[in-house]
C-alpha cells in the first residue's frame, strides 16, 4: 500500500508521527510537506496530495491541518477526491463505508496522536459498502 501525506505548519509534528507509524506497519509513503514548522499555506499541500490521488500514484491520501476544514476544502475542488474530515475512527469508518472517501484529514489541534492512529487504520482498513451509496457517489459531481 502507499499513501500520500501532506499537511501546514499547524500540523507538521503530527504528520511526521502519522508517517512513522505508517511505516512501522510496511505502509510507502509519498510526503509532499511541510517539511518543518514554519508558516506555510496548506492549499500547497492539499493540491500536491489530491493530484497524487487523482493520477493514482498512490492508494489513499491523508492531509493534516489545525482543524482538518481548510485542507479539505482545497483537495475537495478536484474533481476525483473525496476528502473526509475525521476525528474519530467511527468517521473515518463511515467516511469509507459509505462515502468511499479517497483522502483521510486530521484536525491536528483537537485530536490526540492515539485518535488519529485509529483514524488512520479504520480508513485504510474499512472498504466501500458499494450499493445505494454508488448512486450518491455518483451525485457528488456536477456536471
Amino acid at each position: 500500500m502507499k499513501i500520500s501525506i501532506g499537511c501546514d505548519h499547524a500540523a507538521y509534528e503530527l504528520k511526521e508521527k502519522v508517517k512513522q507509524y505508517l511505516t512501522t506497519k510496511n505502509i510507502e509513503v509519498n510526503d509532499f510537506g511541510c517539511h518543518s514548522e514554519e508558516r506555510c499555506d496548506y492549499p500547497d499541500f492539499a493540491h500536491a496530495v489530491a493530484q497524487d490521488v487523482t493520477n493514482q500514484n498512490c492508494d489513499f491520501g491523508i492531509l493534516i491541518c489545525g482543524s482538518g476544514n481548510g485542507i479539505s476544502m482545497t483537495a475537495n475542488k478536484w474533481s476525483k477526491v473525496r476528502s473526509a474530515v475525521c476525528w474519530s475512527a467511527e468517521i473515518a469508518n463511515m467516511a469509507r463505508l459509505h462515502n468511499d472517501a479517497n483522502i483521510l484529514t486530521l484536525p491536528a489541534r483537537y485530536i490526540s496522536d492515539e485518535i488519529a492512529f485509529e483514524c488512520v487504520d479504520q480508513f485504510i482498513e474499512t472498504g466501500f459498502e458499494g450499493g445505494r451509496h454508488s448512486d450518491r457517489i455518483a451525485k457528488i459531481i456536477k456536471k
